[in-house]
């Protein structure tokens, strides 16, 4: 029992002596970025108006301690025990004690990189850029503070704040133009200024949480927060991040005397950029469905956090409306499984955590049964009364026999021009039929870095690793499709674009969805241009597909009768070729996947057809399909009239694609 005191005894002196080493004289100065006069604080004030600055700072300790008013929308502690003991995840678990050995992991898409026991901050593992950017995220705090909640272990405070001492001291603003572009960068300063309330209130109450330390991470936080008004990003999701955050940090922290101005200036620019960075169809411009999502998110959290200040009602009626209309948006372009096209740089999603965002969303717009629906799963709310939907304004169109996952599903890109985030792809699309996604998007595998990295990127984003059309396989030059037509009735769905893809070149597609069954892919090229033609096409990883390039043919050979068959119709030489393909579903992850092309030459002057099908079928039988064109056909006048045989049974297409 003895030896028991003296360990307990020896480990507290310990940390006297730890808290000890780190004061330093409290002064007027500590204060002023603290408005003293704010509710709540008139102790502390009292003690700072006496000279009492340590007093007041211990004051102020002791009031967000036991500070009530405003509670973290994840880390409220009010409740001990939903903390203690509680599972924290094998992979929170992970970043925190290899964080304890200056082990982090700053992306996800790598492993843990050793940054020493002297924290080296400028340390560039791999020459990605996101890994460096990140790095200044500093996510693995979190994970401590959580370890902390959970198991009461000291060492993961003390570990927290020397590294957010020894990040501070050694990435001052200014240090250098290198440095300051990864530390100081707005996204990782806003993301810092997002996650560091959370850290805040997991280990606020731990003793070695010092008076001195509290105003030093208030200096510090009050610095970052400053900087980001001053140093916006001219346009995107990352102004959109920094706007969100700056209120964020305004309402979470309104002791501060610049408070008001950080929520006033997240107002103004969410509410001028809600306008800007999202068309009227309700998909946020940047064309990637991965970041409309996070577009969904930034502004709910702004949102609410305007809620938390009581000052929600500077956001007008318009800017929920908006909201609404973005996640009405996402549904369009959802398959059953509750996944999207990998369009731009976009992955593959967890469906729970999708199905959790449903539920925050269904929260905030609760008479919307839609979206109820969504977020239940079907157990409640209601489908669209619609199966086929076109956000016109974006280009993203929808085919769709139905919403549940026995239904054909193709979603097709052919938008104005995207940011950063999109890619010379306008045609590509993904075909999702009975639970199975036959023909997925590249995905993005990495985003920028050095030489290296950057043509991984590019290997990413050429246009012809897309479903589209390319000359000589370059990429597309211009992303900027003119809508012809797009039309949908019970038997026939009919999109036809433009896009003018390369100088003296316009591509122009047409999907025909007949009897909400098959597709039928008619492309014209036209124009002055010369060269190889070619209509791509990329295949599921396990689809083991059968070339015959005799008859111009490929087909899946899924053991679950769950098939694809795509064939060409041209009466001209066209040559089918396999190409290589791969796909990443996760950032740095890639794996091999067939790919194939249907290629012909273009003379000066001349137009040249493809003609595609594309058939699920069930079994192992192949199906036979042949066209005819009737007299009144005329592909290149718009004029549809066609007799399709499949299988022995003969239908009639006519329609005028045309407006």
């Amino acid at each position: 029992m003895q030896l028991k005191k003296c360990i307990i005894l020896c480990i507290l002196l310990g940390s006297a002596l730890l808290i000890k080493a780190q004061e330093r004289t409290i002064t007027r100065q500590d204060f002023e970025d603290i408005n003293l006069t704010y509710p709540g604080l008139e102790k502390t004030n009292a003690l700072f108006l006496a000279g009492k600055y340590d007093d007041a700072a211990r004051q102020l300790l002791s009031y967000y301690r036991g500070r009530k008013t405003i509670t973290h929308p994840e880390f409220n502690l009010s409740d001990e025990a939903d903390f203690i003991g509680k599972s924290i995840g094998t992979a929170n678990l992970e970043k925190a004690n290899n964080a304890l050995e200056h082990k982090f992991q700053p992306h996800k898409g790598y492993g843990f990189f050793d940054y020493g026991k002297d924290i080296n901050w400028q340390l560039w593992p791999v020459k990605d850029n996101e890994v460096r950017w990140q790095l200044h995220r500093v996510y693995w705090w979190q994970s401590m503070g959580l370890a902390y909640r959970s198991n009461g272990d000291e060492k993961y405070a003390k570990e927290w704040i020397y590294q957010f001492r020894d990040w501070v001291t050694k990435n001052p603003l200014g240090l250098s133009n290198d440095n300051d572009r990864y530390a100081w960068r707005p996204l990782e300063v806003s993301e810092r200024v997002q996650s560091l309330p959370g850290t805040f209130k997991l280990f606020v109450n731990s003793p070695n949480f010092s008076p001195v330390f509290l105003l030093d991470f208030l200096q510090s936080y009050h610095q970052q927060a400053n900087y980001i008004p001053l140093h916006y990003s001219e346009l995107g999701n990352h102004l959109l991040f920094e706007a969100q955050r700056v209120l964020f940090a305004g309402s979470f922290f309104p002791e501060f005397n610049d408070a008001a101005s950080w929520r006033k200036s997240g107002i103004t620019v969410l509410n001028n950029e809600i306008k800007k960075q999202v068309y009227a169809d309700g998909m946020q411009f940047e064309l990637s469905p991965t970041y409309h999502v996070a577009a969904i998110d930034i502004f709910l959290k702004a949102y609410n956090a305007a809620k938390m200040a009581g000052v929600e009602n500077e956001f007008p009626q318009s800017f929920s409306k908006t909201i609404e209309n973005m996640i009405m948006a996402t549904i369009n372009i959802s398959f059953p499984d509750y996944n999207n096209p990998m369009f731009g740089d976009s992955w593959l999603i967890d469906k729970k955590a999708r199905i959790k965002q449903f539920e925050n969303w269904s929260k905030a717009f609760p008479d919307n049964r839609i979206i109820k629906y969504f977020a239940s799963e079907g157990k409640e709310g209601e489908l669209p009364s619609y199966l086929s939907h076109g956000l016109t304004t974006a280009g993203f169109y929808t085919f769709r026999n139905g919403w549940n996952n026995q239904s054909t599903v193709m979603i097709l890109k052919a938008s104005p021009p995207g940011e950063f985030h999109a890619q010379p792809d306008n045609g590509t699309f993904e075909l999702w039929v009975k639970g199975r996604d036959f023909t997925p998007d590249g995905g993005v595998y990495v985003y920028s870095g050095d030489t290296e990295i950057n043509k991984l990127r590019e290997e990413y984003r050429q246009t012809k690793v897309h479903q589209t059309l390319t000359l000589n396989n370059k990429n597309m030059v211009i992303t900027k499709a003119l809508l012809n037509k797009w039309e949908t009735g019970k038997n026939l769905d009919r999109l036809t674009y433009t896009n003018p893809s390369y100088p003296n070149l316009n591509h122009q597609r047409t999907i025909l969805f007949i009897n909400q069954k098959y597709f039928l892919i008619i492309d014209k090229a036209f124009g002055k241009a010369t060269g190889n033609l070619g209509i791509h096409f990329q295949l599921k990883e396990d689809s083991k597909p059968v070339f015959d390039q005799i008859k111009n043919i490929i087909y899946t050979t899924y053991t679950d009768g769950n098939n694809l068959l795509i064939q060409s119709l041209n009466k001209d030489k066209i040559n089918l070729n396999e190409e290589k393909g791969k796909v990443s579903y996760a950032y740095r992850k890639e794996e091999p996947r067939p790919a194939f092309v249907f290629e012909k030459s273009k003379k000066d002057g001349d137009t040249q057809k493809f003609i595609t099908v594309m058939f699920p079928y069930e079994g192992k039988r192949i199906p036979e399909i042949s066209i005819a064109e009737n007299p009144g056909n005329d592909f290149d006048k718009g004029n549809i009239d066609i007799d399709i045989t499949i299988n022995g049974k003969k239908q009639e297409i006519k329609t005028i694609l045309n407006p």
